[in-house]
């Protein structure tokens, strides 16, 4: 009997290690969803907390893999168009409708995209958790390493107070969220060597009344979540407005988006340079040719972004060594940040990811990147030039859980107002009716319903 009795107990522990008290800082929990095992684990750097068993989505509806974040929690929530199904302990992902939440769990996948869990361990995962907190979801499991390198950041202790990067020029830029911009500031040095935009003396533009001026992340706030990428086409586009406006072209402003204000000037300028005004937009010849009319150097091929507490804080272009690599997609975060000793530990994982053919070619990259977790990581930092301004900005204001996504596709489709940035390593072609997005997202969503990828509630 006492041996039955202490055989039950290994199993509960086994699932049930999940209240706050076993991690040492909440914080830099990351917990891990495998696809494959329809299982889920809790880590602390690298030290199991809690496991489970999960439903994920089934045939039709997948669970999208990828880096994502909890973004809000509800003690109680139903399903907005699966006959209001229950959805206790649940914490969203997306604000497009995945979740972990308390449900039933037959060891298969049977969910409509979300992730469900067991009744006692929902609410044991609930209470563990804070918002912000990673959830990687992936095929095969992986397993957090420890990284260390030179190109890392290491907590600095903060400098003087003053406006955020007052020593460099700024200028305002935006990221379209669910058909509303958010203000960024964008780091214009034209004296880095790291950074190479415009080098007319453009004047610092504050950000609208709407949003605050770009303030200072709080060193004792919450985690700062960095994103390094290529420069896509809202980057490319982006620069191209300001070089067109210095031209004489009216873009109605440099936002990355190509309304008809910014298609008319590039539809002018081609006509000015005899360049086809057939085809693709934003041609690279039609870069080379705006490079050189300006008498500017092309920019570097990366870009980070930095947000805390779901908001955008600012963001610079970056060089990356042998563009024509792919850099892997990565999850490097830090804990045990102790700013008077300057010291922090990291912790790397790496997930596969293919990139289309089409997005090789669109992003120029020749040879794609076979994942070795931590090497894999570490060779991607090392091919990485962050500007020394950028790095000290990081490093007098990062805590705990701060963490380095590291992709080649850039902002994944789930980005945007209330979120961090959000990786998705595998789309997918199948569709499923999800809840809405509202304009404020904290809110409930309301009934009325949208199509996205193969995700959904429940």
């Amino acid at each position: 009997m006492l041996s039955r009795l202490v055989f039950g107990f290994s199993l509960l522990s086994a699932t049930m290690l999940s209240h706050a008290a076993f991690a040492e800082n909440p914080r830099a929990l990351q917990i891990i969803v495998s696809k494959e095992k329809q299982s889920l684990v809790v880590y602390d750097g690298e030290t199991v907390i809690a496991t489970s068993k999960v439903s994920s989505g089934k045939a039709g509806h997948t669970t999208p893999g990828g880096i994502f974040s909890i973004l809000a929690k509800e003690k109680y929530h139903e399903s907005n168009i699966y006959s209001n199904a229950p959805m206790p302990w649940m914490q969203r992902l997306t604000w497009s409708g995945i979740a972990l939440h308390e449900g039933v769990v037959p060891n298969y996948p049977a969910s409509h995209g979300c992730i469900r869990l067991p009744k006692a361990f929902a609410l044991s995962l609930y209470r563990m958790t804070e918002a912000g907190a990673h959830v990687i979801v992936t095929d095969a499991p992986v397993v957090p390493e420890r990284i260390e390198d030179v190109t890392l950041f290491q907590p600095h202790k903060p400098l003087p107070s003053g406006p955020l990067l007052s020593d460099t020029q700024l200028r305002t830029s935006s990221i379209r969220a669910r058909g509303k911009p958010v203000e960024v500031a964008m780091n214009v040095t034209p004296d880095n060597p790291a950074i190479v935009h415009d080098t007319a003396p453009a004047q610092p533009m504050a950000p609208p009344a709407s949003y605050p001026e770009t303030a200072d992340a709080d060193p004792n706030g919450a985690p700062l979540r960095i994103l390094i990428t290529r420069r896509g086409d809202r980057e490319t586009l982006m620069d191209a407005q300001v070089l067109l406006e210095e031209l004489g072209f009216d873009t109605g402003g440099s936002d990355g988006f190509a309304g008809p204000m910014t298609r008319d000037a590039i539809a002018g300028f081609k006509r000015w340079k005899n360049l086809s005004t057939k085809g693709t937009l934003v041609s690279a010849e039609f870069i080379d040719t705006l490079y050189a009319a300006a008498g500017q150097p092309k920019p570097p091929a990366g870009q980070i972004m930095v947000r805390q507490n779901f908001k955008p804080l600012f963001e610079a272009a970056v060089g990356i060594k042998d563009p024509e690599i792919a850099l892997g997609t990565h999850l490097i975060t830090a804990d045990k940040v102790d700013r008077q000793d300057e010291t922090a530990e990291w912790h790397a994982i790496t997930l596969p990811n293919e990139l289309p053919a089409a997005t090789m070619q669109r992003l120029r990259i020749k040879v794609a990147n076979e994942p070795s977790v931590t090497d894999s990581a570490r060779a991607a930092l090392d091919r990485i030039d962050i500007p020394e301004d950028i790095r000290d900005r990081i490093e007098t204001t990062m805590t705990d859980g701060t963490s380095i996504t590291i992709n080649d596709q850039g902002l994944g489709p789930d980005t945007g107002n209330g979120t961090d940035f959000i990786t998705i390593t595998k789309s997918q072609p199948d569709t499923a009716m999800v809840e809405e997005v509202s304009e404020k997202p904290q809110a409930t969503s309301t009934r009325s319903v949208i199509k996205h990828r193969a995700i959904g509630l429940y």
